[in-house]
């Protein structure tokens, strides 16, 4: 069927709905509310979506999102470098951020252990955690990965790897909801999940 809009903004329209959680409906609102906004908006945020590919590149040290070399959590010098929490994306360090408990630093991963849709361990940034243990004074890790399957089997295939390790290795405490993702947890069980946080048995 022939689309009622003019071709841009029914392109405006298809690209809106790749967004995750965008439906057609939502992305025609989108689109409307874009086409009636002042154009000097418009061009803001489309300078914003063009930087975003050009300025922002990951953290050669723990892979945060960053403008330079080392992220901002990587050169604040008041942060603790003993204490490294592993975690899977960049949507859960904000999380722990957001919690404003946790004042070390980070590792993220990249994702986590999935062997169905073909993510192993060389997929993820493992062994640059493990480069990091050798080259910084880590003392504790703490493994921060959500708790459904995936979760926890790579924070099993972690704990296993860090045995010979002299590093005390921590697990997100109770709080969190079996199956839950970080991302979408509140900050205050976020918060009192990382101060309960317990040892793992190696």
């Amino acid at each position: 069927m022939k689309s009622v809009y003019p071709y841009p903004f029914s392109k405006l329209i298809k690209l809106l709905q790749k967004l995750p959680g965008i439906g057609p409906k939502t992305a025609e609102r989108l689109a409307f509310y874009l086409i009636r906004a002042p154009e000097e908006e418009v061009r803001s945020l489309s300078c914003a979506l063009a930087e975003l590919h050009q300025k922002v590149i990951f953290c050669k040290r723990c892979f945060n999102l960053s403008e330079e070399e080392l992220c901002n959590i990587c050169k604040d010098t008041t942060r603790d470098n003993s204490i490294l929490c592993v975690v899977a994306t960049w949507e859960d360090l904000f999380a722990i951020e957001a919690s404003n408990v946790f004042n070390g630093k980070y590792h993220i991963l990249g994702g986590l252990l999935s062997p169905i849709d073909g993510i192993g361990p060389d997929e993820l940034n493992i062994k640059k955690l493990l480069d990091r243990l050798a080259e910084e004074n880590v003392k504790e890790i703490i493994i921060a990965t959500s708790f459904n399957l995936a979760g926890e089997a790579t924070a099993t295939y972690i704990q296993e790897l860090l045995k010979d390790y002299p590093v005390k290795v921590t697990r997100l405490a109770s709080g969190i909801p079996t199956g839950a993702e970080l991302g979408y947890v509140d900050e205050y069980t976020l918060g009192k999940a990382l101060e309960g946080r317990h040892l793992l048995s190696l």
